[in-house]
């Protein structure tokens, strides 16, 4: 049986079928990432259950997406059913006993859960651009916006204002195009199009404030067990990309704000990405030569990221590279890319000379894998046939009723609740034009025939009614104009962007 240094995952059996012996995950090769595959309906997502209750525990916050509300559970004791008792028996788990974990739901609607919101800045044009689906030329464009706002110092909190700072952009296309490069209207009107379709799938819930507080994720409790915070995505995978550019940012900022720790006795959080084939699908090159880079360099900050997918070929060849703990569920393999699918998940094992690896994929039971954990000096553990164990929590959804009592004895109940909207590009941008508008009456009013601007003490140099006689910049304009760079200069130079993009907070 597996100690307090590991996690008890099931029993391996012999060729006749007998017990083996137990199969478990080492705590401290638990940030050296791990992989969970297989066909729908074959036990991958018992086998996440397991691992986040495993690592809940031993004092490892977990962050893990509910596709279809079946992991919602967890919140709940479980119950002894005949065939989780046989099964317990099976894998020699004795005593068996039954636990409800400390759950944080998470919802980005904000219906089923606590909800999660990021800030566009946060965001970053690299992976907003990826959430948009947008052209390189757009993506050009959004670049821009971004460097205009960071030297601007517009905060961009939510939707409206990137809209707002896009309109502003259109009007100043000619200004702008000589400054950075092209800068077409159709491109700003493609991007804002985008916006709108964004907003009308309910991405306008995910942008604004509070923003998440990365620590938040990452909550023990008295008893020293880890949280476990569930975010509802049933909903949200009605719009796929929202759903992998979230958990990629989720993903970057945990690299950027968590500190080096090198190898630790355990982690300090595990991410489990379900239906990670969403992440990589269609995604640039640079994009994932990126993921490849964070997956790599995360390890070092005390995080574990465990990838669930159907397929292994849904994985990049560099990133699969990086999954140290691996289960395999069973595949089929009736097509071309099917059986593909098996040689590729039998190859990246340790051979067992006890079986063919191949043969075994596709004949794997329901709740049965094959199991290779890092052994001592983080090397693959021989291939195994295991019985994955059963959870102790309750296995399938909660209710309506149970869901809303957990929410309410949440540690963070309150706190993202209520949206908060203040001051920042879209109020700014506003406010100048009224200003601007306001300017042009005035000196309308006036008899200045223009709707130029002044500045106190320089009349002299304008010219007395403050017009100027020629379309040469005037030495005060320079003056002025000089000082309004520096600052925007000064604030851009303040935003440090990180890996993916996103925003470095408070370094």
């Amino acid at each position: 049986m597996a100690d307090h240094n590991s996690i008890f995952i099931g029993a391996s059996r012999k060729p006749d079928d007998s017990y083996q012996r137990a199969e478990e995950l080492r705590l401290r090769y638990g940030n050296r990432h791990g992989l969970i595959t297989g066909a729908t309906g074959t036990g991958k997502t018992v086998s996440l259950q397991v691992l986040a209750e495993g690592f809940s525990n031993a004092g490892v916050p977990v962050f893990c997406a509910d596709i279809k509300g079946d992991l919602s559970g967890i919140a709940m004791m479980g119950e002894a059913k005949d065939f989780l008792v046989k099964r317990a028996e099976q894998v020699k788990l004795d005593p068996y006993q039954f636990q409800e974990y400390p759950v944080i739901f998470w919802d980005l609607f904000g219906e089923q859960g606590h909800p999660i919101r990021a800030t566009i800045s946060e965001m970053g044009p690299l992976l907003l651009s990826r959430l948009m689906n947008l052209t390189e030329a757009q993506e050009g464009v959004m670049n821009i916006a971004f460097r205009i706002a960071d030297e601007e110092g517009l905060l961009l909190l939510d939707l409206k204002d990137l809209q707002a700072l896009l309109a502003n952009i259109a009007e100043r296309a000619d200004e702008l195009s000589a400054r950075y490069g092209n800068v077409t209207k159709p491109s700003v009107g493609a991007i804002q199009r985008t916006l709108l379709v964004l907003e009308q799938q309910g991405a306008a819930n995910f942008f604004g404030e509070p923003a998440l507080r990365i620590a938040d994720l990452m909550r023990t409790t008295r008893d020293g067990r880890g949280a476990i915070s569930v975010l509802a995505a049933d909903k949200l995978m009605m719009n796929p990309r929202l759903y992998a550019t979230f958990l990629l940012w989720l993903m970057s900022e945990l690299f950027e704000e968590l500190p080096e720790v090198g190898d630790l006795e355990r982690p300090k959080l595990v991410f489990f990405f379900d239906e990670a084939h969403l992440l990589f699908e269609d995604a640039p090159k640079v994009l994932v030569d990126r993921v490849e880079q964070v997956v790599r360099l995360i390890r070092s900050k005390g995080v574990g990221v465990y990838f669930v997918t159907q397929n292994p070929l849904d994985i990049p060849e560099k990133v699969l590279a990086q999954l140290g703990n691996r289960v395999q569920h069973a595949l089929r393999a009736y097509t071309p890319r099917e059986q593909q699918a098996v040689r590729t998940a039998a190859d990246t094992f340790r051979p067992n000379p006890d079986f063919d690896c191949a043969t075994a994929i596709t004949q794997l039971a329901t709740g049965e894998a094959l199991v290779s954990m890092l052994e001592d000096k983080g090397v693959p553990a021989m291939v195994q046939r295991t019985l994955i164990r059963p959870p102790s929590s309750r296995l399938g959804p909660i209710t309506p009723d149970e869901r809303r009592k957990v929410l309410a004895e949440s540690p963070v109940a309150g706190q993202y609740d209520q949206a908060v909207d203040r001051d920042s590009a879209f109020e700014i941008l506003q406010k100048k034009t009224r200003e601007a508008q306001e300017a042009e009456v005035q000196a309308q009013q006036a008899g200045t025939g223009g709707s130029r601007w002044t500045i106190p003490g320089f009349d002299d140099v304008l010219g007395g009614s403050g017009r100027r006689s020629s379309n040469r910049q005037t030495v005060a304009e320079a003056a002025i104009k000089s000082v309004v760079r520096s600052v925007g200069s000064s604030v851009g130079r303040a935003i440090v962007r990180g890996i993916l993009g996103s925003l470095a907070r408070g370094r």
